[in-house]
């Protein structure tokens, strides 16, 4: 297990690196919340947009997802209790005002950033129009 990468995976970095090229400026793998002991991939704070990028396995993608052959058990209900607490961080998030954006990381990446960028721009024009995020 400590050989898992929990930041700076691939998809991680390919995604910010179109990001930052659409000219956004982003905080990586730290708490949206202070008292949430959860960490965002991305986070634009002054719009309140956090990005998770989940890996396939560890966070159960219904389309590549496969069940682990060597001590099912264990692995299975690990990877349940990584989707329940993906769930709880969205409703948290959400319920504080926060936009939750979650893609597995087989999705391009171009799709990711421009979803994203649309998102963050969507949120900076209501900000400025004095439209609050919440």
């Amino acid at each position: 297990m400590q050989a898992i990468r929990s930041r700076d995976t691939t998809p991680e970095r390919l995604v910010r690196k179109l990001v930052h090229a659409h000219g956004l400026r982003y905080r990586v793998a730290v708490r949206p919340l202070p008292g949430l002991r959860r960490t965002a991939d991305l986070v634009f704070r002054p719009v309140k947009v956090a990005v998770f990028i989940d890996g396939c396995y560890w966070h159960g993608c219904p389309e590549h997802y496969v069940q682990p052959k060597t001590n099912p058990g264990y692995w299975s209900d690990k990877v349940a209790r990584n989707m329940a607490r993906d769930r709880d961080t969205d409703q948290r998030l959400e319920e504080a005002g926060w936009m939750v954006l979650r893609f597995w990381e087989h999705e391009p990446p171009e799709d990711c950033a421009v979803r994203i960028a649309a998102e963050v721009e969507k949120r900076r024009s209501a900000v400025r129009k004095g439209k609050t995020t919440s």
